[in-house]
């Protein structure tokens, strides 16, 4: 490769728990109950199957390989294609005494000057605030709490975050939408936005009521209905957490000339408005959810066998 560079990124840090309850979290990399891995704020990391050598995913636009794997102690990801470059990245755990160990992180990889200055600009940012989440996420797991502040977001790696979040896909209305359908007959409008639920995300409607400014007009199991009634049209916007997605289905019931002529100007802009806010409403969502290292804790080797030690 022409003008190759080779990038290597080195995070390390020690904890104050012993290396077989830290390697225990490293060997749950993946799984449903990840503790780990920064979600929902950051991609999860997804394999094709539980972790070992073999399996393949990544996360985000990041394509990996398992090509070596310690139990317990390591594992090894090479890239399997060149959206990054070609290499691997590793965690591993090393011990450090009884109740003490070194977790580290080392990402080499070789690139062409091009991807060079899109590592330094967009990805590294990214990647070392991830890195050092999951490193927080390793004490909150074995500690029950961090023994110092959570690591910094760094506001370029915000900004990435922002551009590259998830957007709304248009959906069918949903027909278990049971609020939804009783509410109007026959509707003169009706559209659908859906997003998927990332792993930690809550899945209780009442923790999306914030979506839009409307009073709550009903709940009934995974959906909640909004809405607001005028002289010249009436407004439901339905919630409904399903499926691992969130949906949020709205409904217009037109009155007279006024509320057609209104919603004749309205309805330009509606969709748009719609996938704005839901979007808006879906990051903030996550970035308020617990993270991993405390949804997830469940320390392989209990807490008081070592801290009594």
């Amino acid at each position: 490769m022409r003008g190759a560079r080779t990038v290597r990124n080195v995070h390390e840090r020690v904890v104050q728990a012993p290396a077989e309850a830290v390697g225990a979290l490293v060997d749950r990399l993946s799984a449903a109950d990840d503790p780990l891995f920064p979600t929902p704020v950051w991609p999860a990391m997804v394999l094709d199957r539980p972790l070992g050598v073999g399996a393949d995913g990544g996360h985000g636009r990041i394509r990996y390989e398992v090509t070596a794997y310690e139990p317990g102690r390591s594992v090894r990801f090479d890239t399997t294609d060149d959206g990054l470059g070609t290499g691997y990245h590793r965690f591993a755990v090393e011990p450090l005494g009884p109740g003490c160990c070194r977790v580290s992180h080392r990402l080499e990889v070789t690139v062409n000057p091009a991807k060079f200055a899109l590592f330094k600009l967009a990805i590294e940012p990214v990647h070392d605030t991830m890195v050092e989440e999951i490193f927080d996420n390793a004490e909150r797991a074995v500690l029950g709490s961090l023994p110092h502040p959570p690591a910094r977001r760094p506001r370029r790696a915000l900004l990435f975050n922002r551009l590259l979040w998830a957007r709304p896909a248009p959906a069918p209305v949903p027909a278990h939408a049971r609020l939804l359908h009783a509410a109007f007959d026959r509707p003169d409008f009706t559209d659908a936005w859906r997003m998927p639920l990332a792993p930690g995300m809550p899945r209780d409607p009442h923790a999306w009521r914030h979506v839009l400014p409307f009073p709550e007009r009903g709940a009934d199991g995974p959906e909640l209905l909004l809405g607001k009634d005028a002289s010249h049209l009436d407004f439901r916007a339905s919630i409904l957490v399903a499926d691992d997605c969130v949906t949020l289905t709205t409904a217009v019931r037109l009155h007279n000339t006024r509320g057609r002529l209104y919603w004749a100007v309205v309805r330009r802009v509606h969709p748009a408005m719609t996938r704005w806010v839901l979007r808006r409403a879906h990051r903030r969502t996550a970035f308020a959810s617990p993270p991993a290292g405390e949804r997830n804790a469940r320390a392989a080797v209990p807490a008081t066998r070592w801290r009594s030690a």
